[in-house]
């Protein structure tokens, strides 16, 4: 027998029949491959099944059927603004509360001291026109500039509008009785807190009132200027009284709401959130102390 003849080892050179390698390879490619038409139900190279219902539960849960999972990152933003407005938006109310602090305790100081009586009798009626233009021009100055101006310059200036604010509210000590002062004033807080509570909750936009809110403004004033020459008289009074309570509450409800919408344009932004602050804590004291007077006139009894 030829030795070279003789049919060698599947080990060695192939007799017609294939190698292991090949056949195994070609076993493997018979198991891995999808018959025509359906789909490859065979995980990944190295993947587990519990890695695999893994993926598909949460990274992919579409794949079960279950809702689709919120990107973290964009929570995560979310939850930032939304506390960071919160805590503007309380911080504005805390300007503003400070500001109305500070006019109470000068009004009183005043009316202790006679302020208010000393700088009138040396001025006469320049001294109300003086005041009336130095608190005019200020809030004039804040409403425009309070963007473009250093935080703190502008915190200093609104706290000194307060102060002269609260020298001109002085007067009123002098026209009713302490007894309706007080209760005029926690009216008056009631009331504006329920509508800041209220304008914060609600899903009615209020901002597209704002236009409309500011062109009946302009007309209560002037049309109420025109009545004190054309006919004065205590039906007109107790006629504009109403008119402007309604009015400021109205207002108020408008600021709370645009001073949310602030915050929330500049979030992130902590100059221009500090600004914000002070210029809503301006426009929230005006309806405050705009309100208080009209109450103040419904349900204060005159000395």
């Amino acid at each position: 027998m030829n030795y070279n003849s003789r049919p060698q080892s599947p080990y060695g050179q192939p007799n017609g029949q294939p190698q292991y390698g090949q056949y195994a390879q070609q076993q493997y490619a018979q198991q891995a491959q999808p018959q025509y038409g359906q789909p490859n139900t065979q995980m990944p190279y190295g993947q587990s099944y519990g890695q695999q219902q893994f993926n598909q539960q949460y990274v992919n849960p579409t794949a079960q059927g279950g809702p689709t999972v919120m990107d973290a990152t964009a929570v995560s933003s979310s939850d930032t603004i939304f506390r960071a407005t919160q805590i503007s938006t309380a911080r504005a109310y805390g300007e503003m509360t400070i500001g109305i602090a500070i006019s109470a305790l000068v009004a009183l100081m005043s009316q202790a001291t006679g302020l208010l009586y000393t700088i009138l009798s040396a001025t006469g009626a320049f001294g109300w026109i003086g005041l009336a233009i130095a608190q005019v021009a200020l809030a004039i100055a804040l409403g425009a500039k309070v963007m473009s101006m250093n935080p703190s310059t502008a915190r200093v200036l609104f706290y000194v509008y307060a102060a002269l604010m609260g020298l001109t509210l002085s007067s009123i000590f002098a026209v009713y009785s302490l007894g309706s002062i007080v209760l005029a004033l926690a009216l008056t807080a009631g009331f504006f807190l329920c509508l800041t509570m209220l304008a914060l909750t609600t899903k009615i936009d209020m901002l597209k009132a704002g236009p409309i809110l500011l062109t009946a403004l302009i007309v209560f004033v002037v049309a109420q200027v025109i009545l004190m020459f054309v006919a004065p008289g205590a039906l007109g009074t107790m006629l504009f009284t109403g008119i402007g309570i309604l009015l400021f509450a109205g207002l108020t409800a408008y600021d709370a709401q645009s001073t949310r919408a602030l915050f929330q344009q500049y979030a992130g932004d902590t100059t221009m959130m500090k600004r914000v602050s002070i210029l809503c804590a301006l426009n929230l004291y005006l309806d405050f102390i705009n309100m208080f007077m009209y109450v103040l006139r419904l349900v204060g009894s005159e000395r």
